[in-house]
């Protein structure tokens, strides 16, 4: 079982707004002198993510890179503390991992974010050591299957015999360049219309089905 992070496990920035820090890497930026290396279209941005693609296509493998990412880091390591668990994913996780299912996150946030949130659910356990997230090496990130890759690789799994669940397009393209079968999840109606859009075939409005049936497979005793 593939894991995407933010969304699938927990909102990572419900607490924390990711607006916001996506204004402050914008204004980050601009005090280092470089207002000018995005467009107007990536300084209104709500998502810190566009702003680092931004970067790191621009900058690739600079230092200006690696501390734009830090600074990232640092804020979803803030944000980890308020993120908000998904409804029903802590059982679903644990049922999994109770029926013998190998689990792996793979994310564009970074693993120390994931392992900070999973260590204040209890949850660590149910994937350590298969946290695969953002590196240094930005072109890697979904829709790119690196981190997929990574999972697959570590844990001897093969491709269609895994699932990735994700809540965002590039998970979907992920998925499918990576040849692993694809279940989105999708907390609200608009979210399920664009992973519809996307392509996705199955779309779930809740996890509760899953653990429901995950439940009424288990062998009783």
């Amino acid at each position: 079982m593939l894991w995407d992070f933010d969304g699938p496990i927990c909102r990572l920035f419900a607490g924390h707004k990711a607006e916001r820090v996506a204004a402050d890497l914008v204004e980050w930026l601009a005090r280092q002198g470089l207002h000018g290396l995005l467009t107007d279209t990536e300084r209104d941005t709500l998502d810190p993510q566009v702003v680092l693609r931004a970067v790191g296509r621009r900058r690739p493998g600079s230092d200006l890179v690696a501390g734009l990412e830090e600074r990232l880091t640092q804020e979803e390591l803030r944000a980890a503390a308020s993120a908000l668990p998904t409804a029903y994913a802590d059982p679903l996780i644990r049922t999994w991992t109770a029926v013998g299912a190998r689990l792996a996150v793979t994310t564009n946030n970074s693993p120390r974010a994931a392992r900070t949130y999973l260590e204040t659910r209890g949850l660590t356990g149910c994937f350590s050591p298969h946290l695969y997230g953002r590196t240094d090496q930005l072109h890697h990130l979904k829709p790119h299957p690196q981190c997929l890759n990574r999972a697959l690789n570590a844990m001897g799994a093969a491709p269609s015999a895994a699932l990735m669940i994700g809540d965002a397009p590039s998970d979907l393209a992920a998925a499918r360049a990576a040849g692993v079968p694809f279940l989105g999840y999708a907390r609200n109606e608009a979210k399920e219309a664009v992973l519809r859009a996307a392509g996705a075939q199955r779309v779930v409005r809740s996890l509760q089905p899953l653990l429901r049936l995950l439940r009424s497979s288990r062998p009783v005793g």
